[in-house]
Order: structure tokens, then sequence, then C-alpha cells
């Protein structure tokens, strides 16, 4: 079972794992965890503790809780619910920020509610936030695909402390709480695999890799990050960079012309990637380790960020 990290301040307290705890063993009714903001603010905090698992008490006294909680809070005017994610069929996650943006706070929580993992953390901002691309695009899939990563803090986008990944998206496929269906460890299990992306925006492809194999699900190939990937030349000095693509599934090449959504490939699970995903950025030249990622202006005017279903 994969650990989750509980971190308060910048203090590591422990890795804790639900035992899956059921309501039974709780004295009170367990708050909705979007309340879970509400109740941090009002320095609740009781509350908040008791409707952690039996592990993360066993890890982390009561009053060492309470301590680091309420110096975390200090200053804070409101926590804002800015995401809310289906993990699997067992877990959610809702992550907030506060009034700032300055300071966030994540939790895993397990059907019933108790709360397996907690984090809250100090986050950092940059003035790069303020800057879109001149350029509009669109999604570059068909159907309804959700994002897995997205946003402009670490808590949304695990892409954002590094320049050159900062306002990346990671889209995938998700069905009543799973991304695949049978064996998770063949990738045709997976609902995204195989799947249609599509260029964002009418332009010169600038570059293209394929024939590299996709990973068994849960690997990596970190000697080749990108894996199958096209890079996209668009107007005003801007690159898309979609990543991952299925071996040999790429139909465009290096100088075609291609339109709005016009079909570039498959989804895979080449490079970097341990399930079939779409990874989507725009940068200020083709190079996915050296430019600068910019935040993404939609045609839509929406900005999608973790845990929300987007459909083209």
């Amino acid at each position: 079972m994969k650990k989750l990290l509980v971190l308060l301040g910048t203090v590591l307290l422990f890795s804790v794992t639900a035992g899956f705890q059921t309501i039974s063993e709780k004295t009170e009714k367990p708050f909705h965890p979007a309340e879970l903001g509400d109740r941090f603010l009002k320095g609740d905090y009781e509350a908040v503790y008791s409707q952690t698992s039996s592990e993360f008490k066993a890890e982390v006294p009561m009053k060492d809780f309470i301590q680091l909680a309420d110096e975390f809070n200090k200053g804070v005017t409101g926590y804002k619910l800015t995401s809310h994610l289906t993990l699997n069929r067992e877990l959610k996650q809702y992550t907030w920020t506060d009034q700032t943006g300055t300071k966030g706070i994540s939790v895993i929580v397990q059907k019933d509610y108790t709360i397996s993992g907690l984090n809250l953390i100090p986050l950092k901002q940059h003035e790069s936030d303020k800057a879109f691309t001149k350029n509009k695009y669109t999604m570059p899939f068909k159907g309804r695909w959700l994002v897995y990563w997205g946003g402009t803090n670490v808590l949304l986008n695990y892409h954002y402390p590094y320049e050159s990944q900062r306002y990346a998206y990671d889209f995938l496929e998700m069905r009543r709480g799973q991304t695949y269906k049978g064996d998770p460890a063949e990738n045709e299990n997976y609902f995204a695999f195989g799947k249609p992306v599509t260029a964002p925006l009418e332009g010169k492809v600038a570059a293209v890799a394929d024939g590299i194999k996709d990973n068994v699900p849960g690997e990596l190939n970190a000697a080749q990050p990108a894996g199958n990937h096209v890079i996209i030349q668009h107007k005003n000095g801007e690159y898309s960079i979609l990543a991952h693509f299925k071996k040999n599934s790429i139909k465009v090449r290096k100088g075609d012309t291609v339109r709005t959504g016009q079909i570039l490939g498959e989804c895979g699970n080449s490079g970097n990637s341990t399930e079939a995903h779409i990874h989507f950025q725009v940068s200020t030249t083709p190079d996915l380790m050296k430019g600068k990622s910019v935040r993404i202006r939609f045609a839509d005017g929406n900005e999608p960020v973790r845990g929300e279903f987007v459909k083209k």
C-alpha cells in the first residue's frame, strides 16, 4: 500500500498509511472532509485529529499536532477549497489554500471520512504566474478527461517548482474512480491508452520522437523523460509540447503543418510515465528542459486545475 506524506509546516512528522478504520470505531459522527478548511480556521484541531486514522494517532501525538497546526494557522483569515480529486475507489484528496496563496492544506480521506494523510505546507508563488500565453489553445484530446496535475502551486501541480515545466498539465481518463479495468499491469487496460492526441493549435511541427517502447505500468523510463513526443511551433514564438505517446502511433513528421484539432498520434505510456496519460505544456523554446513553461490561455476562457474533468 502506498504511503502518504504528512508534513506540518517544514517539519516532517511521519509517512502514514491508513488502516481503514471504520466509523464504528469512532465515538462521534464524522464531519464531511470539505468542512476541514473551516474547522482548521476556527482552531477546531481536536475534531480534525479525532478523525485521523489509528496509525496517524500512533505516530503523531495530539499535543504535537495541535502545536504545529496552531503555528501554521497564524495570520490566516480563510481557506479556499481548490481541489477535490478521487484517487481511487477507496481514497479521495481535498486541497485548500489560504487567502494569500502562500499556505496549503491537503488531506487524503477514506470512504468513511477517516483522514489517512494530512499535509500542511508553505506555498511559494512565482512572478511568472501573471504572464499567460499570447495564443489561445484548445485541449489536446477528444472526450472527457481528468486534470490529474494542473494549477499554480505544488499541491495542485507537481511540475510547479520547475521553471521548464511549471504550467504543464497531465491528463488521464478516469471512470468510476478508476483509470483502468482489469489487470493494471497491462497498458491496454487503461482507458487513456490508445486514445487520440490532437494539436492544441495550428502550427508547424518542430520536432518528433517515436519508436520508444511503452513502459510497464508503474515503471519509468527516466533516460527518455518525454518518451514519444511532438513539439509544435506556433506564432508569437510559442511551442506546445505533447509527450508520452504510444510507440509508433505518431502520424505527423517534422516540418508538417497541422491544424487545430488534427490527430497527432495516440496516448501512451512512454518516457517518465507510470501510466497512460497526456503531458501538455506551452514553452518559450522547443527544448523541454531549457525552455520556460508559460501559463496557458485557453480559448474557452477556462483554466482547469487538479481534480477537474474537462470535455472537448
